[in-house]
């Protein structure tokens, strides 16, 4: 790994640190972006397209799975030709792609569009987390990592509201339309960044590639890696079967449901100030402990009272969804540390499980029969108890640097 004496961390020039955490905040958004904006309006496409549920989803599955695919070729490039290149060249992609969505034509060419609009859009997520270890160290880029992720769930809570205000006045294509302008705006603060990275791999494209497997035999991050990607499997189960629990299970309108989603969201919101606040009475060991727990039983309070109503399944859901967004910031934290080198294939790795474990919950949240709530509710037990005891076996063993 070769360093040269210009690389040494540098104040952004045109952007400035807020400017910086801003649109770190917004690169790592784009998948809560991507889809959640939509949300409102699949029942509605399926019906346009005279398409099954299951072939609509598809657009929500292969962008998963594709941006999943697309992270493990952007983050290590980021580490042999920089940030900036590989994020400028992604959100060109995206840009590109969402138009190529908002002007589909049958359902089959928006989900090509949307599998490419995935592929851009992994190069921003790639290189959001990396960035902020380039730029930061200790306490202060936990401090970041926690207000990065305070601002990117907002965007859970605010895009199926604005996707289902936009509805009446513009139909599905609208929804990318604004994908698109968003992309825009991201594409503006790439031009105006400066690069962060502070060494770069010498090594061919292939050889930077192959980095992901030396990251992988670490066992402190590969362990950490994989209770963490865990999480995602619950909270991308909720995404991909809200609009579903909520308009055809509860009769909901796309408005009420967007509401009711919010509601859910707001926990999201919530879990990154709750862990500022507890880090500083507990250690991160038990906050991370006590939120898998939290997430058990909260599976376990929407498999008894999720079918009484839509108020019932929202409340009860509520506290797995905060504590699943508050174990987030100190298990990025985690990961990052037990890796010195190859910040963009690490950074890569966190983002393409959690989008892979979150994938499979997708899926298998539809694959357990009609009470899509109660699947959703077991789900979540499930995670909090292999979570619970994954979590103590990395303590006994020793495998991090808490």
């Amino acid at each position: 790994m070769h360093r040269s004496p210009d690389s040494a961390r540098k104040p952004q020039k045109y952007l400035g640190e807020r400017g910086l955490v801003v649109l770190i905040a917004l690169l790592s958004a784009f998948v809560p972006l991507s889809t959640d904006l939509y949300l409102p309006a699949l029942p509605g496409m399926g019906d346009y397209f005279g398409v099954s549920a299951s072939q609509t989803n598809l657009t929500l599955i292969l962008f998963f799975i594709f941006f999943s695919l697309g992270l493990l070729f952007w983050g290590p490039l980021s580490d042999k030709y920089g940030r900036r290149p590989v994020l400028l060249t992604g959100l060109a992609l995206y840009v590109a792609a969402s138009v190529g969505c908002a002007l589909s034509w049958d359902v089959w060419h928006l989900i090509a569009f949307r599998i490419l609009q995935a592929i851009g859009g992994s190069a921003a997520a790639a290189v959001a987390t990396a960035m902020v270890k380039d730029a930061y160290d200790g306490r202060k880029r936990e401090s970041v990592l926690v207000l990065v992720q305070s601002m990117v769930v907002i965007s859970p809570a605010v895009a199926p509201v604005l996707g289902a205000f936009m509805l009446p006045y513009t139909s599905w294509r609208g929804l990318f339309a604004a994908l698109a302008l968003i992309g825009v705006v991201s594409l503006v603060g790439g031009l105006l960044l400066e690069e962060t990275i502070p060494s770069r791999h010498n090594g061919t494209v292939g050889q930077s590639v192959r980095r992901l497997g030396a990251v992988l035999k670490n066992p402190g991050f590969a362990s950490l890696l994989i209770v963490f990607s865990l999480v995602s499997t619950a909270s991308l189960a909720f995404v991909s079967a809200s609009s579903y629990i909520y308009q055809e299970g509860f009769g909901l309108s796309e408005q009420s449901y967007s509401f009711y989603f919010a509601l859910n969201a707001a926990g999201l919101i919530a879990g990154p100030f709750l862990y500022l606040r507890l880090s500083r009475h507990a250690s991160r060991r038990t906050i991370v402990a006590s939120g898998f727990a939290v997430i058990l039983a909260g599976g376990a309070l929407v498999c008894l009272f999720g079918n009484l109503g839509p108020l019932f399944f929202a409340l009860a859901l509520f506290p797995a969804s905060m504590m699943g967004s508050c174990v987030r910031s100190p298990g990025a934290f985690l990961m990052l540390e037990q890796q010195k080198e190859d910040t963009g294939s690490a950074s890569a790795l966190i983002n393409c499980s959690g989008l892979v474990f979150g994938s499979a919950g997708m899926v298998l949240v539809f694959l357990a029969g009609e009470n899509l709530v109660l699947s959703l509710g077991a789900i979540n037990v499930a995670v909090g108890m292999v979570c619970l005891v994954g979590w103590a076996a990395i303590g006994r063993r020793g495998l991090v640097r808490f």
